[in-house]
């Protein structure tokens, strides 16, 4: 009887397919928003009530994870609107797409996070970090070529409800 061989990879290893596994970076992204789903313990009535928390992220952004970087360090520890007014007046591309995340995390505290008003957040984290790099060939004279990347990054934010506080700048 005839029995299939295993496919070999450019390699020539006889690794199944089924056996890679994903980049680590997309399996924290998705455990990032998966912290919206914890649910607390009842709160004794003579407690404080406990602020809301909004985890929320953009994954494969087409722009540099150092680029991102600045742009987060700047608006960690602000409010969210002294935050998107920072972000509104800088030219950068990521400023753009970093805009569009926080209005994203800001309506998605109102809507599903039982936040009274969307102006009562601040930023507690801010940060990106690597996402999939894609290898190109770039061609130059006489039979030469030299190997390119193109970069992407992952974007992630966690938003408290209340005023930030003092000395949380960081």
């Amino acid at each position: 009887t005839w029995v299939p061989r295993p496919r070999l990879l450019a390699s020539c290893s006889a690794i199944q397919l089924s056996q890679f596994h994903t980049s680590p970076a997309v399996e924290r992204s998705k455990n990032w928003e998966m912290k919206n789903r914890i649910v607390y313990p009842p709160q004794s009535p003579e407690e404080p009530r406990r602020p809301a928390e909004i985890f929320h992220c953009r994954k494969q952004i087409k722009y540099s994870k150092d680029k991102m970087w600045y742009l987060a360090k700047m608006i960690r520890g602000m409010s969210i609107d002294q935050a998107l007014a920072q972000l509104e007046f800088n030219d950068k591309k990521g400023a753009k797409i970093m805009r569009e995340v926080l209005l994203e995390a800001q309506d998605l505290a109102v809507r599903n996070h039982n936040v009274e008003y969307k102006s009562n957040l601040h930023i507690a984290q801010s940060f990106s970090n690597k996402g999939k790099y894609l290898k190109r060939i770039r061609y130059h004279g006489r039979g030469m070529f030299g190997i390119m990347d193109r970069v992407y990054c992952h974007y992630y934010v966690k938003l408290v409800e209340g005023p930030p506080p003092p000395g949380d700048r960081k």
